[in-house]
């Protein structure tokens, strides 16, 4: 007689960081040939619980190394108090408990919210990680989500249809410590506006389709430019973050050598506590070296693998690959091919970072910097400096935009000559730099055109140590103009708008005499002058508001 467990297979989906385009996990998805088997294990506790303990076998006779998603729903748990089958699973299968997120799945109507949190609580301390699966287009309560404190909240892709929403589910899930996910993405216009929202993980059809083979490589559309990481902070380390091989810090040196020996592609092992946190570092080379040494197997094989390791190198998941490349330096050279274990704010390993990569990446990062940088200031074109734009616009900050200017500069050229003209660009550069500080930006569009991007409330500090300077070229005196837009969180698109918002007011600034500032907010009409004065003839027709400076 056939069981249902003959026709069942199942399919992996993978999760996907969608700030690296690396894979972060797989959900493994029951796919029957026949029948509805979800259906009934929506009915039946002890029929859910032994999907998700064939999904992690399934999981591991595919031999990925790759973090699990398993689905269980809520009821379930409220039932069953927990599932004992599943730990046991997760142990024969070698994989640890943390590498495992059991995604809760609604209906939570008629759940028992009490016997629900004690079977998560018991779930989380065996060591498991939870995620709220299904929120936005599911029937969880907020308050219960709140105390359920998830590593992970999943939200249905319907949700995207109101950027607003999301990112208020952003702010709850950094409150809570949460990840935040977004699930069934299907076009690039619906994966940007996750990422314009603030989710971090994402999966659907748009990146893999579920396939009975577990995916390595997921398609991710193209982000603009210079969004990873703030100019001159270098990459994130978020770019390169590989999955990590783990294993329990109580493995042996003979598990360790049949996980090496198995994956040729990894390049070492991370010991973990039962949280996660590294312990111990195992490099493949040396460590391989010393089991094939004479009597190697022997001394080493049933004894601790720790014994063979070295202490972690660690780095935040904030990290930049310049503090990455400081990490490395410190130790003996022996261990600059050792990978770097990227850790979350509770210090558990969410992946590795391998040396290789960080030196390619930051050599393209250099090269692009110097195309990109005028040869006169050194100092980036306007491709950066939109490109931060952009990317505060993404993360709702607010900001100052400005356009600074030399008055009359080809008459300037013309009477001074060139060089001092070149000269007096410099001097302004430089004076930008030093200005500069924090967030501030400052790129050099050609000419005596410059950009600054800046925190609101830096903006009176940086326009007074540029107008108040004596300016001069050739013994002639010679005056600024600087003309800014401020925008507030929603106030603009893109950097497109925020260039158009600032044109305007750069024609006022123009139209001023001496030393000139005007002042603009996106969105709301008119501007006020902060310095500068009217033309003569037009003295007596200065804006209301105004804030006249010494011409």
């Amino acid at each position: 007689m056939h069981s249902w467990t003959d026709t069942l297979r199942f399919a992996f989906q993978p999760v996907v960081n969608l700030t690296t385009g690396a894979v972060a996990g797989l959900e493994i998805l029951a796919r029957p040939e026949s029948g509805d088997i979800l259906a009934q294990a929506r009915r039946d506790p002890e029929l859910d619980g032994r999907l998700a303990v064939l999904a992690v076998r399934a999981a591991a006779r595919r031999e990925t190394l790759l973090p699990l998603h398993v689905n269980v729903f809520a009821g379930t748990l409220a039932d069953l108090g927990g599932l004992t089958s599943l730990h046991a699973a997760v142990r024969e299968a070698g994989r640890l408990p943390w590498e495992v997120t059991l995604d809760i799945v609604p209906p939570y109507t008629h759940v028992p919210q009490q016997p629900l949190l004690e079977a998560l609580a018991a779930l989380r301390g065996q060591g498991f990680r939870i995620s709220a699966d299904g929120v936005g287009d599911g029937d969880v309560p907020l308050r219960l989500l709140v105390d359920m404190a998830p590593d992970l909240v999943k939200l249905d892709a319907c949700l995207l249809a109101r950027p607003g929403a999301v990112r208020a589910m952003r702010t709850l899930c950094d409150e809570l410590g949460a990840l935040l996910g977004v699930e069934g993405v299907e076009t690039e216009a619906q994966c940007a506006t996750a990422l314009a929202a603030g989710a971090q993980l994402a999966q659907g059809v748009l990146f893999a389709p579920p396939a009975r083979l577990p995916a390595a490589d997921v398609y991710l559309p193209p982000r603009v430019p210079g969004t990873l990481s703030a100019p001159g902070a270098g990459p994130s380390v978020r770019e390169f973050v590989r999955p990590a091989a783990l294993l329990p810090v109580t493995a042996s040196a003979g598990q360790v050598r049949a996980l090496l020996t198995g994956s040729p592609d990894v390049s070492g092992v991370l010991l973990v506590d039962r949280t996660g946190v590294p312990v111990r570092s195992v490099h493949r080379s040396r460590f391989l070296l010393s089991m094939s040494a004479r009597y190697g197997h022997a001394l080493y094989a049933d004894r601790p693998a720790a014994k063979l390791g070295d202490a972690p190198r660690t780095v935040g998941v904030d990290a930049t690959a310049w503090e990455v490349l400081d990490v490395v330096a410190v130790g003996g050279p022996d261990r600059t091919s050792d990978d770097v274990a990227v850790v979350d704010r509770y210090g558990r390993c969410v992946g590795v970072v391998r040396l290789a990569d960080l030196v390619r990446a930051l050599a393209e990062n250099r090269v692009e910097e110097a195309v990109g940088l005028n040869p006169l200031t050194r100092l980036p074109g306007s491709d950066a400096i939109t490109a931060e734009v952009d990317r505060r616009i993404m993360e709702g900050r607010a900001f100052a935009l400005s356009w600074l200017d030399v008055d009359h500069f080809k008459q300037v050229n013309d009477g001074a000559g060139f060089a001092a003209g070149d000269e007096l660009i410099r001097s302004v550069g430089r004076a930008l730099q030093d200005a500069a500080s924090g967030s501030t930006r400052v790129g050099h569009i050609g000419g005596d055109d410059f950009l600054v991007l800046a925190d609101p409330e830096r903006l009176d500090p940086l326009a007074h140590s540029l107008l108040d300077a004596p300016w001069s070229a050739g013994g002639r005196p010679v005056t600024l103009s600087l003309a800014t837009v401020v925008c507030l969180p929603g106030g603009v698109a893109d950097h497109r708008q925020a260039a158009a918002c600032l044109a305007p007011l750069k024609q006022a600034a123009k139209a001023l005499d001496g030393a000139s500032w005007v002042l603009g907010r996106a969105g709301a009409a008119g501007h006020e002058i902060r310095r500068g004065a009217p033309p003569m003839a037009a003295a007596g027709s200065e804006p209301v508001g105004a804030e006249p400076g010494p011409g």
